[in-house]
Parts: structure tokens; sequence; C-alpha cells
């Protein structure tokens, strides 16, 4: 197969959409009273943990701040590339929030069933059930897209909240801990079954290792294989691609499975981090962060990991801007609305300037 050439003009428009919207962030700042020099500086500190960029060299990876912001940007670009391997072929999986709880009560929940067994025993099979609850779950409204033609992304939000009331039974319910002091959630987990913190008082662990494995695998699939062809051209057209003799439910339904096994690793990923047991709230809308970042990205791999950094960046660091500089944290929200509406207006500019173009290379010739 050949090779995919970069969009650099895509990436061209994203880098000028995060600078107007960093422009348009300190305008509102200044309006309002603040001073956006010391207002980013603080923003930068809150991300990172240092003052300026030759502490980044020199110290950066053992900054709490920095460990905080690679692992919330490892959950938007997994979340993220779940929502792109759907898209790839076609069905919008908005379901991933309640995948993503499933998978979390789920592996937790055999950690505590198989305490006392080997890790490597333990942390295989919570890595498959969770992956398993994901997949099972993203596979019903898969099926019901592909064979009934019922809207997908109907399904999927309305099976969210399902699947997160269920997890808060189970939690308070039958699977609730045992030990007194606590009001919810499963019995924690054995510290030998949780991954390695990597940085000292961060949620950063070893499964940011794991993670960059995962991502690698799908870029890879979605770019350089003849299946990421096949779910890209069924995406694009599925009658065409039925046409061409192509299994077109199978991708669809499989690319939904996929997506579905991904946000329910995010959930076990989760649990067996930092939180070390499962509890209610253990996603803060990580799936729909993701999601978000995934549209922006036009859902390509690359674009979606370099976008999770940036939108990682935002989310940490405003904590200390607002405590440092007094800025609001929404403001962080504001920059990424503008990001979006200039990415979103990007096509538009496009074909503008592409009829322009024309029309004055017709008037030349005319």
């Amino acid at each position: 197969m050949n090779k995919k050439k970069i969009n650099w003009g895509y990436f061209g428009s994203l880098i000028l959409s995060v600078v107007l919207a960093l422009a348009v962030g300190a305008a509102i700042m200044a309006a309002t009273g603040y001073d956006p020099l010391n207002a980013y500086h603080e923003l930068f500190r809150g991300a990172t943990g240092c003052d300026n960029l030759g502490q980044v060299f020199t110290g950066l990876f053992t900054k709490r701040q920095f460990g905080n912001t690679v692992e919330y940007a490892m959950v938007l670009f997994l979340t993220g590339l779940a929502c792109a391997v759907g898209a790839r072929a076609g069905i919008f999986n908005v379901g991933g929030e309640g995948q993503l709880y499933l998978g979390a009560i789920v592996s937790a929940y055999i950690g505590v069933v198989l305490n006392g067994l080997s890790p490597w025993i333990v942390i295989p099979v919570a890595a498959l059930g969770a992956m398993a609850a994901g997949a099972l779950y993203a596979w019903i409204p898969g099926v019901l897209k592909v064979k009934k033609k019922v809207n997908e992304v109907i399904t999927t939000i309305m099976m969210n909240s399902i699947a997160i009331y269920f997890c808060a039974f189970l939690s308070n319910g039958p699977w609730k801990t045992s030990q007194p002091n606590r009001v919810s959630g499963t019995d924690p987990l054995d510290n030998v079954y949780r991954f390695t913190q990597l940085i000292r008082g961060s949620n950063l662990t070893t499964a940011i290792f794991a993670s960059a494995i995962i991502a690698f695998f799908i870029w890879y699939v979605m770019s350089r294989t003849a299946t990421g062809f096949e779910m890209k051209l069924t995406g694009h057209n599925p009658r065409f691609a039925k046409y061409l003799g192509l299994s077109v439910d199978k991708l669809v339904i499989g690319s939904m499975v996929v997506s579905g096994a991904i946000c329910g690793l995010v959930g076990m990923m989760e649990a067996y981090g930092v939180r070390g047991n499962y509890q209610d709230g253990i996603s803060n809308e990580y799936y729909f962060d993701g999601l978000l970042v995934a549209m922006i990205m036009g859902y390509r791999p690359v674009g979606i990991i370099v976008m999770s950094f940036f939108f990682a960046f935002l989310k940490v660091g405003a904590a200390g801007m607002e405590l440092n500089a007094g800025v609001p944290g929404e403001l962080y929200r504001i920059i990424q609305s503008v990001v979006i509406f200039f990415m979103a207006a990007e096509g538009g500019v496009k074909a503008l300037l592409k009829v322009r173009r024309a029309g004055k290379e017709g008037a030349k010739h005319g």
C-alpha cells in the first residue's frame, strides 16, 4: 500500500487555530482586568510544574503536574482513538462513557475475586474482562445499527445512563466494599495488582507504556493496512464497498466492538491506577472529551494524540492559573471552543478560497 502523505495544510490550520484561540483568551483576560502573560505563565507552570522552558529540560520528569498532564493526555488519546476506530467505518460510538464504567467495575471485581493469585494472572484476566465488558456493550448498538437500521447515536447515549446507573447499583449493593469507612465502591485492590506510579504524587502510572503500544497499533492498522483501508472505504461509501465484495456489516460491527473494548480497557487502567478500586464517578466524562478531540482532528490518529496533549495541558494547567493568577479555570473551555470553531470553519474557508481562486482564473482567461 502507498504511504499516506501528511496533510501539512490541516496541521497548519490547527496551529493557527491554537494561536488565535490563545489570542482570544488573552484578549478576554485583558478586557476583564487580568494580566494575560502572568496567567499563561501560571497555566504553563500548573501543567508542567516548571517556571520556564529551561527547567523543562532539567526537571520535567520529576514534576507532579507534568505527570498529571501526561496521564490525562493518555486518557484523552485512548478514548479519542476508540471513537476514531468506529468513525472510520462509519459508525459513531457515543457510548464510550458507559463502556468505560463497565470495564472499570468488571476489572476491579475480578481483582477482588482473584485476590491472592499472581499479578501475571490477575492483571491480564482483568484487562480481558474489561475489554470484553466494553466490547459486548458496544456490540449491542452495532448490531442494532446494521441489522435494524437503528440510529447508533441515540442507542449509545441512552445506554450510557443505563451502564452508569447499573455500576452504581453494583458498587452500592452486591459488589459494595466490606470496609466500614467507605460509603460505596468495590474493595480496594491489593497493591501488587496496581500499576506502578512513575512520578511521585502524580496520577501517571506504568499504564502509559501499554497505552503507547495500543495507540501505535491503532495508528498502524488504520493507516498502514488493508483492513484500515477497507474501514475507510466502508465509512465513506458503504454501498460501493458492498459492490466491491467487502463484508461491510462485519467491518462496522467489528469496529464498534473494538471501540468498546478500548473504552473498557481505559476503565481498567483507571481502576488499577491511582484510584486502586472502582468508585462512583470514576470517569469525569473522559470519553466525551476524547470524542471532542477526535472530531476536531478529523479522526486522524496522530492528530488525536497531539491534540490530546494540548487539551490535557489546558485542563491541568487551568487549576494552577486559577489558584495563582486568579483567572477562572473555565477560561480553558473558552480556548477549547475557539479552537473547535476555527477548525470547524477550516473546510468552509478553504472552499471559499478555492471558489474565489477559480473565479479569478476564469476572469483572467475569459
